[in-house]
């Protein structure tokens, strides 16, 4: 460990930014929750069950984002500017590329795809053109995964809260300018707050790049001047990204099979369900910055050579992480009190619901932080990428889901029914994590990347 700064102001010059980022960003998404509740529950479950697909995109492209950070963090704690700059450059095309073409799909059938997953006429109604604008923020959403990472890399994270932070305020404006058409705007429901979230992020990306190139300069411009130089560039960027990749497609599935399951017990439960999810988003992610920092210094000692420095990071990381989950659970569930003002027409149904999956998500909120740390930061750090895809897998897919569907739909639990599932997933993915972790040898994970082995997804 470094001895320039503290172990705890080390993590907190990473962890505090990237967790006020995420909480700006998330509450973004509730205040927006609040300002499309206004026109009922059904407007709710509309944009809940649209983001929920989009989502799924989103997250498990992330993990172009995640794998950037990983080798970005070595290269510059190794001091290789020429990997460091090849990685950003081609990793960032190659992300807007595949951003623009999925936009596309999901642009061009939105209803369709709303009612193959599972959509009430109603919610696919609403939904339609909404999913249609927040589809086009793909590109966008990779183009800030990837340069925020960059940014947290090179140990600049505060660059990436101060555009979101601008991007919030102006989401937040234009969502209610537009979907009420206050100030001489056209009202456009649902749909004006698909425009404010297009809008928004393809600033917000603008913003990351003129940091990441013009303001701070951590990184250059240099393309591969051929297609053996490319495949060299990407090969260790696919190497973490594609089993990380499938591990966030497998969380991400799990999550939107749940929406599916309370689709089906009604509009009602899914729409009580988007609104405890999104308020549980803006709370948990405070300890969210916690698996980045993990990331990042991790990696910088992982590529300085020195593991057991790195093992030592590790355990810091984790004990903060009960104190940080504790600490935002109560918080959490103290805002179940407000839930009836926030949410006056949703109807008392839809409040009730929200404020039992409050309640349940905020007891469970202590394991849920400790689960992001170890698969976001420990084992992705420590190459045991198998670790992860087998604790999403066995959580959500062979676990979870299949008690969900059990206890929601074939016993009067329903919607409590639901709320268990979710909390036996997040228990057998502890289990299985913790496992994984306690395996590493930090030692071999250093000695593997002096000579430039790539992750073993299978160790």
């Amino acid at each position: 460990m470094s001895t320039e700064l503290s172990p705890q102001r080390q993590i907190a010059r990473i962890a505090i930014p990237v967790s006020l980022e995420y909480i700006v960003a998330l509450g973004l998404n509730f205040i927006n929750q609040i300002i499309v509740g206004g026109l009922g529950a059904v407007a709710i479950a509309a944009v809940g069950f649209a983001n929920s697909l989009t989502f799924i995109l989103v997250i498990t492209l992330s993990a172009i984002g995640v794998s950037s950070q990983i080798l970005v963090s070595r290269a510059y704690g190794a001091k290789r500017v020429h990997d460091l700059n090849q990685t950003v450059t081609n990793t960032l095309l190659f992300a807007i590329s595949v951003g623009g073409f999925l936009s596309l799909i999901l642009a061009i059938w939105p209803r369709q795809i709303l009612m193959m997953a599972g959509a009430s006429n109603g919610v696919a109604e609403l939904g339609t053109t909404y999913l249609r604008l927040t589809a086009l923020t793909l590109a966008g959403h990779l183009t800030i995964s990837v340069l925020s990472a960059v940014l947290r890399g090179t140990d600049h994270a505060k660059a990436p809260l101060r555009a979101t932070s601008f991007a919030v305020v102006l989401n937040t404006v234009l969502s209610y300018v537009l979907v009420y058409g206050v100030f001489g705007f056209p009202e456009l429901g649902v749909d004006g707050a698909g425009w404010a979230t297009l809008i928004s992020t393809i600033i917000r990306a603008g913003i990351l790049f003129v940091q990441t190139y013009v303001i701070y300069r951590v990184s250059a411009w240099e393309m591969a001047q051929s297609w053996k130089e490319l495949v060299s560039v990407l090969k260790p960027v696919f190497v973490t990204a594609i089993p990380f990749g499938l591990t966030e497609l497998v969380w991400t599935l799990g999550i939107f099979s749940y929406n599916v399951v309370l689709q089906r017990l009604g509009d009602e439960p899914l729409a009580a369900s988007q609104i405890s999810n999104s308020l549980e988003g803006v709370f948990i992610t405070a300890s969210m910055g916690l698996a980045s920092a993990a990331s990042a210094l991790i990696n910088r000692e992982i590529g300085a050579g020195d593991g057991a420095a790195a093992n030592e990071w590790r355990r810091t990381i984790m004990r903060t992480g009960l104190y940080t989950g504790s600490l935002f659970g109560v918080l959490y569930g103290a805002t179940s009190f407000f839930i009836p003002a926030w949410f006056e027409n949703a109807g008392s149904s839809v409040q009730q619901m929200a404020i039992a999956g409050i309640v349940v998500n905020a007891i469970f909120q202590v394991v849920k932080v400790r689960n992001m740390i170890l698969a976001g930061g420990v084992l992705a750090s420590g190459n045991v990428l198998r670790g992860i895809i087998w604790g999403d897998l066995t959580g959500a897919l062979f676990v979870g889901v299949p008690l969900a569907i059990a206890l929601g739909l074939f016993t009067p639990l329903g919607f409590w029914g639901v709320l268990i599932a979710r909390c036996v997933d997040e228990a057998a993915k502890l289990l299985i994590f913790s496992w994984h972790g306690r395996r590493i040898n930090w030692n071999q994970v250093a000695l593997d990347h002096a000579d430039d082995q790539t992750p073993d997804v299978g160790k």
